[in-house]
């Protein structure tokens, strides 16, 4: 039998992951195909000119074409994650993973290379629809800026994902804490409206705290025609990799491979035992 590298096992677990992804299409909808339907429906309703625009001086296509390609790549890590991590212990599937050779990380690092590889998907659909059909500002110049603000973005919410799939205590908790949490933080992180130059104090400083406002802010810096070049926030990219330090470190205390006895609603035999 072949032994294989290290980085060979990475790289084929990452396939393996991929494959899994897509064999839910509801999760690629929600992931790929729901922000391209938000981006035509918001264009369509507010139209793509700057004059008297409800995102302020730039057109909506510009306001919403960074906003929703972070708001996909956050989908496709930090929900995700959580979500197949979670199924996976409950189905004792990663307590079979840890009875193996294979080392935890490698699986671990699949599954994170796989979410990460389907934000580069989601990111190149948003972007691309949005310059070959809005004419959406793209500058070959600040490639660099966007790509950094998307390596640091992804990890930072993949390494959150982990976290919440540790903190979780079954599949259905963790889709609905990642759900009842990436989506009150688009709101409030200028993804799915402007909140404008004068929002609510409280509602400004809640959404400073929150990693996707400064995710959101970076990218579209790296893609407005007001920038000048390199066009790349460190002050943003701080914060991220701030959050990522955050999730690290919950992910290192709370993640567990075993299924967490009753999470799920069901009861053992022993426990039934000892109930009557």
């Amino acid at each position: 039998m072949t032994r294989r590298s290290t980085p060979a096992l990475v790289l084929l677990h990452i396939r393996a992951q991929n494959r899994l992804f897509w064999r839910v299409p509801i999760g690629a909808f929600f992931t790929l195909a729901l922000p391209v339907i938000m981006l035509v429906l918001f264009v369509a309703l507010f139209g793509n000119e700057p004059e008297g625009s409800v995102v302020g001086t730039i057109t909506p296509a510009q306001f919403y074409t960074p906003a929703l390609a972070v708001f996909s790549v956050g989908s496709a890590t930090y929900t995700n994650i959580a979500i197949n991590l979670s199924t996976r212990r409950e189905e004792g599937i990663l307590r079979r993973v840890r009875g193996t050779p294979l080392p935890p990380w490698v699986y671990m690092a699949g599954a994170v290379g796989s979410a990460v590889w389907i934000g580069v998907i989601a990111l190149v659909v948003m972007v691309g629809l949005g310059v070959i059909a809005y004419d959406v500002n793209l500058e070959v110049a600040k490639l660099p800026a966007m790509a950094l603000t998307f390596v640091v973005g992804s990890m930072c919410f993949a390494m959150l994902g982990i976290a919440l799939a540790g903190v979780a205590k079954s599949a259905s908790s963790a889709s609905a804490l990642a759900n009842a949490t990436i989506l009150p933080m688009a709101f409030i992180s200028n993804i799915f409206i402007n909140l404008g130059t004068n929002p609510p104090e409280w509602l400004q400083v809640l959404g400073d705290l929150l990693p996707l406002r400064h995710f959101g802010l970076a990218f579209a810096e790296a893609m407005s025609p007001f920038s000048e070049t390199p066009a790349i926030l460190w002050d943003r990219l701080g914060v991220l990799l701030l959050w990522t330090a955050v999730g690290a470190l919950l992910a290192r205390w709370r993640f567990r491979w075993d299924p967490v006895p009753g999470a799920n609603g069901r009861t053992t035999r022993r426990g039934r035992r000892t109930t009557a």
